[in-house]
C-alpha cells in the first residue's frame, strides 16, 4: 500500500506541476502577446496622429 500510495503521490505531483507549468507559460506568453499588440497599436495611432497634424 505504501509503496502505491508513494507512487501516486509522485504521479499526481509531476502531473500537477507539469499542468501547472504550462498553464503558467500559456498565461506569461498570452499577457506579453497582449502587451506588444497594446504597444503596437498605441505606437501605430500616435504616428498617425504625427502625420494628420
Amino acid at each position: 500500500m505504501d509503496g502505491w500510495m508513494n507512487g501516486w503521490m509522485d504521479g499526481w505531483m509531476d502531473g500537477w506541476m507539469d499542468g501547472w507549468m504550462d498553464g503558467w507559460m500559456d498565461g506569461w506568453t498570452d499577457g506579453w502577446v497582449w502587451v506588444v499588440e497594446w504597444m503596437v497599436g498605441w505606437m501605430v495611432g500616435w504616428m498617425e496622429e504625427k502625420t494628420n497634424e
